[in-house]
C-alpha cells in the first residue's frame, strides 16, 4: 500500500480491488459509499468494529485511513489479507482482499467484500 493505492491485485483470479480497473472484471469490486459528514476516524473506527465481530479476522495494521486485516478459513487455515483506505473527503472506501496462496478462491474474496460492505454501510448508518 502507498499513500493512496492499495497493492494491485496479481494476475490470479483469488484477489479483488475497488482501484482495479472496471474493465477488469475478475479484478474489480465497488468502493464502499460513505454517507456524507462522517470523518475519517468514525469511519476506521466503523470498518475496525466490522472487523472485529468477524469470525476469523484480526486486525493486522490500523494506521491513520488505512486498515488490514488477516482472514482465516475455517477449515484449511488459508490467510486472506484484506484491505480498507478511506477517502472521507471523497465519500468512499477503497477495498482490496486476496488471497495469499492458490490460483482461484472460488468467489471468497468477491463475497467477503460484499458481506462486509453491507455491514459497513449499517454501522455507518
Amino acid at each position: 500500500m502507498s499513500e493512496h493505492r492499495l497493492s494491485p491485485c496479481p494476475s490470479s483470479p483469488n484477489c479483488v480491488s475497488s482501484q482495479a480497473s472496471p474493465d477488469d472484471g475478475e479484478h474489480h469490486i465497488e468502493a464502499i459509499s460513505v454517507p456524507g459528514g462522517r470523518d475519517e476516524s468514525a469511519i476506521v473506527d466503523a470498518i475496525v468494529g466490522v472487523l472485529e465481530q468477524a469470525p476469523r479476522t484480526r486486525i493486522a495494521v490500523r494506521d491513520g485511513a488505512y486498515v488490514h486485516a488477516i482472514a482465516t478459513s475455517k477449515v484449511f487455515r488459508f490467510k486472506d489479507d484484506v484491505e480498507f483506505l478511506v477517502d472521507a473527503a471523497g465519500g468512499r472506501i477503497d477495498v482490496r482482499s486476496a488471497s495469499r496462496v492458490g490460483q482461484s478462491d472460488l468467489g471468497v474474496n468477491r463475497k467477503r467484500v460484499e458481506a462486509l460492505r453491507q455491514r459497513i454501510t449499517d454501522a455507518l448508518t
